[in-house]
C-alpha cells in the first residue's frame, strides 16, 4: 500500500473482525471505518472484490464519512469497563440461580431478608453447607435488623434441603460469586489506574446529578475526552442515539426512531437518569417530572438521558463543573403572561370559568 502511494484507507465495520486490520494500519495511514448501513450497493452485486471497489468509489467521491473510533488509551479503558459490566451482570445472574436453588429446597429467605448474600444470608448458607438442618438454630444466626424477625425466619427456613444435591450446587455458586466479586474489584482498580491522569475530569463529570463514579467511568470510556470530534452537543447526542430521528416527507411528520448507538453508553445513561429523576430540587428532576406528566415515564427517561449527555459534553469541553439551572427553570424562561395563559387553560379544561384581575 505504501508502494502504491495510498493516502487513505476505507474499510467496512464487520463485527469484531475489522479491529486487527485497523490496529495494523492506523499508525501508517488515515483509516476510515465506515458504517455498513451506509455502504449498501445494488442487490445482486455482492462479492468481496465488488464491495472493495464500491467502498473505494464512495470514498473517492466523498459520499461517506468515517465513524468515530476513539484513541488507543480510551479503547483500553472501554475494554476494561465493558468487561467489568459483564462480570457484574454475571454475578447478578448467579445470585438469581442461587435463589432458584433455595426456593427448590423450600427455603424462603428472600421473603424475610432483602438479600441472600448479606451477613445473615452468608451465615445461614454456611451453616446449611456444614450440615445444620434445624430451622431454629439457623434462625438464631440472624444479625442486625433481622434479629426482630427471628420468628419469621424460623418459618421461612423450614426446608427440604438435601446436602448432597442442593449443597453441591450452592457451594459451586458461592465459589463462583466470590470469584466474580474479586474480579470486579480488580477491574475497578484497573479502571482507576487508567483514569488516574484525568482524575480531575472524572470529579467534574461526577458533579452531574445521578452520575456516580462507575457511570462517569463508562461515559469517559464510551465517549472519550476529545470533544472536538463532535462539532456540537447535538452531534454527540445524534452519534450516541440519544435523540429522536427525523422521519418526514411531503409535509407529513412521522415518529422518528432513535439510532442504534452504543448499548453500553445507553445503559449507563439510563441508570443515571433514573437516579437523577429521584432527586429533589434539581433541574433534571423537575424536567423529568414535567415530561413524565405529559408523555409518560419512558419519554421522560429518554429526555433526562439527553440532558445528562449534553451536560457531559459541555463539562468535558470547557473543563467546568455542572451548573444546575434550578427546578423552576421552565417557569423562569416563560413570561408572566405565558404562565397565566397556561394556568387559565388548565382551569378551563376542568370546567371552571376564570376571570383575571391584574394585581396592584
Amino acid at each position: 500500500m505504501t508502494a502504491q502511494e495510498v493516502t487513505l484507507v476505507g474499510m467496512e465495520s464487520t463485527g469484531i473482525y475489522w479491529r486487527p486490520v485497523y490496529y495494523v494500519l492506523e499508525d501508517r495511514f488515515p483509516v476510515w471505518v465506515i458504517n455498513a448501513e451506509h455502504l449498501r450497493n445494488v442487490p445482486g452485486r455482492k462479492t468481496d472484490v465488488a464491495d472493495s471497489m464500491w467502498i473505494a468509489q464512495l470514498i473517492e467521491h466523498g459520499l461517506v464519512s468515517p465513524s468515530f473510533v476513539p484513541p488507543r488509551n480510551v479503547r483500553l479503558l472501554r475494554d476494561v469497563t465493558r468487561h467489568g459490566r459483564r462480570l457484574t451482570e454475571e454475578r447478578t445472574r448467579t445470585i438469581q440461580r442461587l435463589e432458584k436453588v433455595l426456593q427448590d429446597a423450600g427455603i424462603k429467605l428472600t421473603s424475610v431478608a432483602s438479600t441472600i448474600l448479606g451477613k445473615t444470608g452468608r451465615a445461614i448458607l454456611a451453616a446449611l453447607l456444614a450440615g445444620e438442618e434445624d430451622p431454629t438454630v439457623l434462625a438464631e444466626l440472624a444479625k442486625g435488623r433481622l434479629r426482630p424477625k427471628i420468628p419469621a425466619l424460623r418459618e421461612a427456613l423450614t426446608h427440604r434441603f438435601r446436602l448432597e444435591h442442593h449443597g453441591a450446587l450452592i457451594a459451586q455458586m458461592l465459589a463462583h460469586i466470590d470469584f466474580l466479586e474479586s474480579s470486579i474489584a480488580e477491574t475497578h482498580q484497573r479502571t482507576e489506574v487508567l483514569l488516574r491522569p484525568v482524575a480531575d475530569i472524572v470529579e467534574l463529570v461526577m458533579t452531574i446529578p445521578g452520575v456516580g463514579r462507575r457511570t462517569a467511568e463508562v461515559l469517559i470510556a464510551e465517549v472519550g475526552l476529545d470533544m472536538t470530534v463532535f462539532p456540537t452537543a447535538g452531534h454527540l447526542a445524534s452519534w450516541a442515539g440519544i435523540c429522536p430521528g427525523n422521519n418526514s416527507s411531503g409535509g407529513k411528520h412521522r415518529p422518528g426512531r432513535t439510532r442504534h448507538g452504543s448499548m453500553w453508553l445507553r445503559i449507563a445513561l439510563t441508570e443515571a437518569a433514573q437516579v437523577a429523576a429521584r432527586g429533589k430540587g434539581t433541574y433534571l428532576a423537575a424536567h423529568h417530572a414535567q415530561i413524565r406528566g405529559r408523555r409518560g415515564t419512558q419519554k421522560a427517561i429518554g429526555a433526562t438521558r439527553h440532558d445528562i449527555l449534553i451536560a457531559y459534553y459541555h463539562i468535558v469541553r470547557d473543563r467546568t463543573p455542572y451548573q444546575d439551572l434550578g427546578p423552576d427553570w421552565n417557569d423562569r424562561r416563560r413570561s408572566a403572561a405565558q404562565q397565566t395563559r397556561r394556568l387559565v387553560r388548565q382551569l378551563e379544561r376542568l370546567g371552571v370559568t376564570v376571570t383575571i384581575t391584574p394585581g396592584a
